[in-house]
């Protein structure tokens, strides 16, 4: 039954959906131009994944759907064997600049773009001493900024993934695009993809405890894994309020935190893990053998490297992230309302390569932000993911350390509407 409630929900999420619904029956004319900032550009890289979006269209309700923008201009910092970025430029007609400003620029003297794409992702960089790659995320934002603050105009932005490796980094990131007032979103393909079954956390539920368990490693899925579990969670009573400490597990020490049976204990729930297990379309058989769910004996074996973040939220939530590869291949969350015999628990859904249409997913809304001058979801949830990966990659250089994290404290709230792949 259609409540008032959920009318006006549905109303005001429209004008969205509409913007880019309607733009390929807008009448023909000039689109806009976009400029792609990335670190390289190959088969499979996420400048592939993501840049090419723009170039050649994508998947989207049922239909295939050409974004209202050319790509007029690129600067890519790094040029592999099996580099695209020329043959793409030659196909489509746009030139790959030696700097930033230039690209943003065209090559003239003002500012001749009306949106950014910045992929900070693949190529060879340096590591922090936490192990950490340095992705020059920070640097192109930078670069990107100055040409906004010299030419006294500012449009939309887009980054992939996290905002850099440095926590102070990423936050002047997000100071910078509200000083300068731009749309600024940034994140991964994880809390826009489908998910299974299709549900989301009821917006004010009270929440006590999470648990994501996926495939991946530190420094760059253990981002994916947080943002499925955080773009749940962030929707509980009383908004986001931050985290205030993270231990960091790795071996053997995982396996001790498996044997607590409780978050107090130094554990998770079981149930949740369970529930976790349950959904995912990926768990481990031993040889000729399907649908058994695994002995503790058989998940020591098959995960040789089993890494795990304990933290602990301002409003006394507890989350746990398991990366268990060999065990699973795929990302899934479950939660334990206040009150609730049974967990909520979901899969999120990652389609494969080589069409990969959870990028499409993620760039469709880098357009929203492009088109409507608005970010579709707060970029304070990216700030505070990639502040706990940080963390995390800390935790286990200083040797599996509880750190008290006070800068993580970032309160926001979510918007009703959910912004995941349903259709």
């Amino acid at each position: 039954m259609l409540t008032r409630r959920s009318f006006l929900e549905l109303a005001a999420s429209a004008p969205l959906f509409a913007s880019l619904a309607s733009a390929d029956d807008a009448p023909a004319g000039p689109k806009k131009r976009l400029a792609i900032v990335t670190t390289e550009w190959r088969y499979r890289s996420h400048a592939w994944h993501m840049g090419e979006r723009f170039l050649v269209g994508y998947p989207l309700n049922g239909g295939w759907h050409h974004p209202p923008f050319d790509v007029v201009s690129a600067y890519v910092d790094q040029f592999p064997e099996a580099d695209l970025s020329r043959k793409r430029a030659e196909e489509f007609g746009f030139t790959i600049y030696p700097s930033i400003a230039q690209a943003l620029r065209c090559g003239g003297d003002k500012l001749a773009v009306d949106a950014v794409l910045i992929i900070g992702e693949h190529g060879n960089y340096p590591k922090s001493e936490y192990e950490q790659t340095k992705y020059p995320r920070y640097e192109f934002f930078k670069q990107v900024t100055e040409v906004f603050r010299k030419d006294s105009r500012a449009v939309p932005v887009f980054n992939d993934k996290h905002l850099s490796w440095n926590w102070e980094w990423a936050k002047e990131m997000v100071d910078i695009s509200k000083e300068l007032k731009f749309a600024f979103t940034a994140g991964s393909s994880l809390p826009v993809t489908w998910r299974m079954p299709d549900v989301d956390l009821p917006y004010g539920a009270e929440v006590e405890e999470v648990l994501g368990v996926s495939i991946g490693s530190v420094d760059s899925y253990d981002f994916h894994a947080l943002e499925m579990m955080q773009c749940l969670v962030e929707r509980r009573k009383g908004g986001e309020t931050g985290v205030v400490a993270l231990q960091a597990l790795r071996g053997d020490a995982v396996w001790k935190a498996m044997e607590a049976k409780d978050w107090n204990s130094g554990g998770w729930d079981p149930r949740l893990f369970e529930a976790c297990l349950s959904r995912t379309q990926t768990l481990a058989q031993p040889e000729s053998y399907s649908d058994r769910y695994p002995t503790v004996a058989q998940i020591r074996e098959w995960v040789k490297d089993p890494v795990c973040y304990r933290y602990e939220y301002a409003d006394g939530l507890k989350g746990t992230m398991l990366m268990l590869n060999g065990l699973v291949g795929d990302f899934n969350v479950a939660i334990r309302l206040k009150g609730q015999s049974e967990p909520l628990s979901t899969l999120f859904y990652l389609p494969p390569t080589p069409n990969v249409t959870y990028s499409a997913a993620l760039m469709s809304k880098a357009e929203e932000t492009f088109v409507t001058g608005k970010s579709p979801y707060p970029v304070e949830r990216t700030l505070l993911t990639g502040g706990l990966v940080e963390t995390g990659c800390k935790s286990l250089a200083m040797g599996q350390k509880r750190l008290e994290t006070p800068h993580l404290a970032i309160r926001y709230t979510a918007l009703r509407e959910s912004t995941h792949s349903r259709k």
